[in-house]
C-alpha cells in the first residue's frame, strides 16, 4: 500500500505540489503545525534528491564545460546583478527587494532534474548544473549578498557561509555515504519511484509549512501580499524567459532547460539557512514565491510539448 502510494505521488508530482501550496494558504493552522518540520523537510529533500542524481551525468556534461560554466555564471552572478538593478530602479520595499535578489542569486531547485524529465527537457544537463551550483553556493551567495545587499539581512558573512556549508555539505555527505555503503545502483534504480514519492512528500510538507503566517499577513497587509505575489510570478517568468533566450543558440531543449532552472531557485534552502535571521517580509516573499514555482510547471508542460 505504501509502495503504491509513493509511486502515485511520484507520478502526479506537479499536481500535489500545487495542492500543497494552496493547502498552506487556506489551512493556516496546518501550516503553523508543520512549521517546525520545515528545515528537516528541506534537509531530507536535499538528501533524497541527491540520491536520485547520477553523478556520472556530471562527468558526462564536463565534455561541454563551456555551456555548464556559462549557465553557472549567468545563474549565480549575472542574474542577481540584473535583479538588483531592476529592484533599485522601481524602488520596491526593502524586504521584497532583498527576497528577489536572494532568489536570483540562489542555485536552481534540487528537483530541477525531476521537473526536466516531466517537462521533456535535458535532465542530465540539469543534474550537472544543480550539483555544481550547490557546491559553489556557500561561497557565491554570501559574497553576492555582501556586494548587492550590503548585508542588510541581519547575518554576518561568515555565519551565512557557515550555515550554507553545513546544510549543503551535510546533505552531500549523507547522500554519498548512503550510496557508498547502503544503496547500490541496482537498489536505487529499483526504488527510484519510491524515492521520488518521498521527495514529493517532503516538498508538500515544505509547501504547506512555508506558508505559516502568510494568511494572517494577507488580512493585515493585503496590498503588500498582492504586490509580492505579482512580483514573484513576474520574477519567475522573467528569469525563465531571459535564461531561455540567452541560451537559445544551444538549441531549444537546452534553452528551455536553462530557463526553467533560472526561474525556479532554491529559496527554501536559503530560508532554512537564514532561519531566525531573515526579515519577516523576506520570509513572506520566499513563501509566496513557491506559488509560481509549483503552479507554473502545469502550464509550462503544455507549452514545451508544443515547442519541442
Amino acid at each position: 500500500m505504501l509502495s503504491l502510494s509513493l509511486k502515485f505521488l511520484a507520478g502526479h508530482a506537479t499536481k500535489f505540489l500545487a495542492f500543497g501550496v494552496l493547502t498552506g494558504l487556506f489551512l493556516p493552522p496546518l501550516a503553523d503545525f508543520l512549521r517546525p518540520a520545515l528545515a528537516p523537510a528541506i534537509f531530507f529533500s536535499l538528501i533524497l534528491s541527491l540520491l536520485r542524481l547520477d553523478f556520472n551525468d556530471v562527468v558526462g556534461q564536463l565534455r561541454r564545460p563551456l555551456l555548464l560554466m556559462l549557465f553557472t555564471g549567468f545563474g549565480l552572478f549575472l542574474s542577481p546583478v540584473i535583479m538588483s538593478i531592476v529592484v533599485d530602479a522601481i524602488h520596491l520595499p526593502t524586504g521584497l527587494a532583498i527576497g528577489l535578489v536572494l532568489m536570483a542569486a540562489s542555485a536552481p531547485i534540487m528537483t530541477a532534474p525531476t521537473f526536466a524529465l516531466i517537462l521533456g527537457l535535458e535532465a542530465s544537463f540539469a543534474i550537472a548544473v544543480v550539483v555544481l551550483n550547490h557546491i559553489l553556493l556557500p561561497f557565491t551567495l554570501p559574497a553576492m549578498s555582501l556586494w548587492l545587499l550590503n548585508l542588510e539581512m541581519q547575518i554576518s558573512l561568515g555565519e551565512f557561509m557557515g550555515r550554507l556549508l553545513l546544510m549543503i555539505g551535510g546533505g552531500f555527505a549523507v547522500a554519498i555515504i548512503l550510496k557508498r555503503f547502503a544503496l547500490t545502483p541496482v537498489r536505487l534504480r529499483r526504488h527510484a519511484l519510491h524515492i521520488d514519492g518521498l521527495v514529493v512528500v517532503c516538498l508538500v510538507v515544505i509547501a504547506i509549512a512555508i506558508m505559516a503566517g502568510v494568511t494572517e499577513t494577507f488580512f493585515a497587509r493585503p496590498k503588500f501580499v498582492l504586490i509580492t505575489i505579482v512580483a514573484a510570478f513576474l520574477a519567475n517568468v522573467s528569469l525563465q524567459i531571459m535564461g531561455s533566450l540567452i541560451f537559445l543558440p544551444a538549441g531549444r531543449r537546452t534553452a528551455f532547460t536553462t530557463g526553467h532552472m533560472a526561474g525556479n531557485c532554491n529559496m527554501a534552502l536559503v530560508l532554512a539557512v537564514l532561519a531566525d535571521k531573515a526579515q519577516a517580509d523576506v520570509v513572506i516573499f520566499f513563501a509566496l514565491a513557491q506559488l509560481p514555482m509549483y503552479m507554473l510547471p502545469i502550464i509550462a508542460n503544455r507549452i514545451y510539448r508544443r515547442l519541442l
